[in-house]
């Protein structure tokens, strides 16, 4: 006989597929030291609950209208969109005999036949012998064709978002201190002080980082003890599944206000959970469960990441900076001229020249001067210097004929 769970229209169902989905995330470094929101029940796609707001506080006023509003919602953009696949194992029921004889005196399992009571406690032990591997998925994870590839992972997420702060490598790889050191430099002023925020990396790379801290001379743990997970005041997690040579830190919370979120649900099955005889011949019962699960980060701005693996996958952009034209002239009688400037980041403008008005466009800057009548000709240049890379400069050169009278 079937002995599936029927997942619809019973209430002591839910507690047992509660208890499932608890185990599915159990032993799962992300979830277990709180660093991402688990959202269950997720059937179909949803956005993200993440909201940034801007400041929003002032003085008291009587009648408040609408230019005294201030601050802003941004709403990630990002969703979750669980994929579909399943855990399958077999048992001896005999191991758990204890567990099930005494609600079922004689003959065999019946698992349909167990109270909620018994299903959740057969279902807790047998958990402690199926270990679920999502926490690799969690993090490493991409979807594809076998069993190996069952969702996209944070890091498979993060790598297409065009917004993650991507650091450079520092000049000396080996040290874990000029990685940090990197690695906080680039982190959001915003975001320094937010008690959330937490850095990621391998326990082989800890143990770098605890070595060379108990190498120095002064402020070193002994031989014995280990240093604290800390770095500049930040809190530095350890994880499994972490790659070597990766390094992020991001805002980490169980709740909506981190970075990191995953969707899972049981699939909406008639027999999403199965144990069963697996021959009738045999004495093992098999084990079968439909789930489904998603990960995606809510806003890659906060999202840094420095990648000094063999094979990096998140690559800093190529700096660049360029502005169309380079060489301006104004007309006697005075007027203006529109440069466009591209650039891969923020970009500085140097003072005007004397004579000559610099000011911003939504593509660029605005060369203008009034009328020349100084009795003599006019020049000057206008440099931009890239703010990520002081060495990409470009310059403007700027004239302007005297008027004649």
């Amino acid at each position: 006989r079937t002995m599936a769970i029927v997942v619809r229209n019973t209430n002591y169902n839910g507690e047992v597929l509660e208890k499932i989905l608890t185990l599915a995330t159990t032993g799962n470094d992300l979830v277990e030291k709180g660093l991402i929101m688990v959202i269950p029940g997720v059937e179909k796609k949803i956005s993200l609950p993440r909201i940034k707001t801007g400041r929003m506080l002032q003085k008291r006023k009587e009648n408040p209208t609408l230019e005294d509003s201030k601050g802003n919602f941004n709403y990630s953009e990002k969703s979750l969109d669980p994929e579909d696949f399943m855990a399958f194992t077999t048992f001896n029921p005999r191991a758990f005999e204890h567990i099930w004889r005494k609600w079922q005196p004689k003959g065999n399992l019946v698992f349909s036949e167990l109270p909620p009571e018994a299903q959740n406690t057969l279902l807790d032990e047998l958990s402690k012998s199926v270990k679920f591997e999502l926490g690799w998925h969690y993090i490493n994870g991409e979807f594809g064709d076998d069993d190996d590839h069952l969702f996209d992972g944070i890091l498979t997420q993060a790598a297409r978002d065009t917004e993650v702060v991507v650091v450079s490598a520092p000049s000396d790889t080996s040290s874990m201190l000029a990685k940090l050191k990197a690695v906080r430099a680039a982190v959001p002023k915003a975001l320094r002080e937010n008690p959330n925020l937490r850095i990621l990396m391998s326990i082989d790379d800890f143990d770098k980082y605890d070595n060379e801290l108990t190498e120095r001379e002064y402020k070193n743990a002994s031989e014995t003890d280990l240093n604290k997970k800390r770095y500049k005041g930040i809190t530095i997690e350890t994880l499994n599944s972490w790659p070597d040579d990766l390094i992020v830190a991001t805002i980490c919370s169980p709740s909506a206000d981190g970075n990191l979120f995953a969707g899972v649900n049981l699939q909406d099955d008639e027999e999403v959970i199965q144990i069963d005889k697996w021959m009738n011949s045999s004495e093992l019962y098999f084990f079968k469960l439909l789930m489904k699960a998603d990960t995606n980060i809510a806003f890659g701005e906060e999202f840094v990441v420095l990648d000094t693996r063999k094979s990096p996958v998140f690559k800093p952009a190529e700096k660049t900076l360029s502005a169309d034209p380079t060489e301006v002239t104004i007309k006697p009688e005075g007027g203006s001229q529109d440069i466009a400037v591209t650039a891969s980041g923020e970009y500085s403008v140097s003072a005007s020249p004397a004579g000559f008005t610099v000011s911003p466009t939504d593509n660029g800057i605005r060369i203008s001067a009034a009328a020349n009548t100084t009795g003599k000709d006019k020049s000057g240049a206008v440099t931009l210097t890239l703010d990520s890379d002081k060495a990409k400069t470009v310059k403007i050169t700027v004239s302007q004929a005297k008027q004649e009278a």
